[in-house]
């Protein structure tokens, strides 16, 4: 999004691409820089998110949970999991003064700098046995930390991006943003297959886990300059200003379009959702109630995360020709299908069911999480878009994936895996629902 999750705006037929014509300026502004920008800015965020939520299945639960039975501890680590995704709306407001005082560039750099510090800190988190409950504790300060940078990191570039692209390939420049989520996972479950199958048990939970958080790092000072090079740039500074892509104080927002901020995070809410049954839950699924070789599963969802990474392509495609409202109504329903299937692919206990569930779901989640962001953010008044588009994004993920790991596994862990299938038609049912009060509104407007 997005940002882990960030919305690219639908707009009004003015603008296009003929904007970036009217720069006047030395510098060259074209919508293939901004989308470099964009995909390199996500993969990285999603990279730390997933780096974490990896961890949460396979480090964790034993580091700082040792007290637990495993399903316990699990549940645990998707607890401070989702912490983050709270944290991420309040990071929103806040980082929103930030910029309205100091500047876009300002804001960018605290909070990837905040995201890379909290995410490298957790590389050097004691064990419980080690520290006791401050381990515990420390983890939970850092995982909010996470959050806050994570709001803080939107900076416009999906929203420029779209208004940047020519109107009758809107889908294909929104679906570019959407990208860095299976580049980001595809990076993180490589390293941590890797890491995995070549260390000792002893060895990865001493030690090799904690290399992909440093990792991370890296990342994100290689992210930071690359998009620090776009915000700061003067023909996007004008860009920005002249489409009113400026921070206004979140409370105003939510008082003046409040309704528009919940259409926008109800209507993607079914991909939101699919989006950590096919990445996190799985994962500890499998580990927990079946004997599939880790670092086996973890190959599965890179590959596919690859399909993932095509089939957003191909929603691109699809979303220029039939709409992508349209198209996001018609995933909702498949993934309603798909959710029936759950028991079925997951509960065979076979490998061949899991990496059905894996493949099939990560196809899926291309098609509809490509276009899921800014799908109705057209709703909002000019001077509202750019923080109402953040705000809206931030929701989605906070009631679509923040707790999906944690309700799924809790619920399937007690109820079976059929709790999971209605997990699922709930999501799906905020989006049908979601759009099809949208084009009611439209319709009396």
């Amino acid at each position: 999004m997005s940002n882990h999750g960030q919305a690219a705006l639908q707009v009004p037929a003015w603008g296009g691409g003929e904007a970036l014509a009217q720069a006047h300026t030395d510098e060259d502004v074209a919508p293939g820089d901004i989308a470099v920008g964009v995909v390199i800015g996500r993969s990285s965020e999603y990279f730390d998110f997933f780096v974490f939520g990896i961890a949460s299945v396979l480090v964790f639960p034993s580091l700082l949970f040792p007290f637990l039975p495993r399903l316990e501890g699990t549940l645990a680590a998707f607890g401070i999991f989702a912490l983050a995704f709270v944290a991420r709306p309040f990071g929103t407001a806040l980082s929103m003064a930030v910029q309205r005082r100091w500047g876009r560039g300002t804001k960018l750099t605290l909070a990837l700098v905040l995201l890379g510090a909290c995410t490298v800190g957790m590389a050097f988190l004691p064990s419980y046995a080690q520290a006791g409950t401050p381990a515990i504790t420390a983890l939970v300060l850092l995982r909010l930390g996470q959050g806050l940078a994570l709001g803080g990191s939107w900076d416009g570039l999906p929203s420029l991006l779209a208004l940047a692209a020519p109107r009758q390939r809107r889908g294909w420049y929104a679906m570019l943003g959407q990208l860095g989520a299976p580049l980001g996972f595809a990076l993180a479950a490589s390293l941590f297959a890797y890491l995995y199958a070549s260390l000792t048990p002893d060895e990865f939970l001493d030690w090799g886990w904690r290399y992909p958080f440093c990792v991370a790092f890296a990342i994100n000072v290689v992210a930071l300059f690359a998009r620090l090079r776009l915000v700061v740039g003067q023909s996007y500074a004008e860009l920005l200003q002249a489409r009113e892509l400026h921070p206004v104080p979140a409370t105003r927002v939510l008082a003046d379009a409040g309704g528009n901020v919940l259409l926008g995070a109800f209507a993607a809410l079914a991909s939101f959702a699919l989006f950590h049954l096919v990445t996190v839950f799985p994962l500890s699924w499998i580990v927990l109630y079946a004997n599939q070789p880790v670092p086996q599963v973890l190959g599965v969802q890179v590959f596919g995360a690859l399909l993932a990474a095509g089939a957003m392509v191909a929603s691109g495609w699809l979303a220029d020709r039939v709409g992508r409202r349209t198209l996001l109504g018609t995933m909702a329903v498949l993934i309603g299908l798909f959710s029936l299937a759950v028991p079925w692919m997951l509960g065979a206990g076979t490998a061949a069911g899991h990496n059905l569930f894996l493949l099939l779901g990560f196809v899926l989640l291309g098609l509809s999480y490509g276009q899921a962001s800014g799908t109705v953010t057209a709703n909002f008044a000019a001077r509202h878009r750019y923080t109402g588009a953040a705000l809206s994004a931030d929701l989605a993920w906070l009631l679509g994936a923040a707790f999906a790991p944690l309700v799924a596994l809790g619920l399937s862990a007690r109820f079976g895996l059929g709790a999971v299938s209605l997990y699922l038609l709930s999501g799906v049912l905020c989006t049908l629902g979601a759009l099809r009060i949208n084009r009611l509104i439209e319709q009396r407007v």
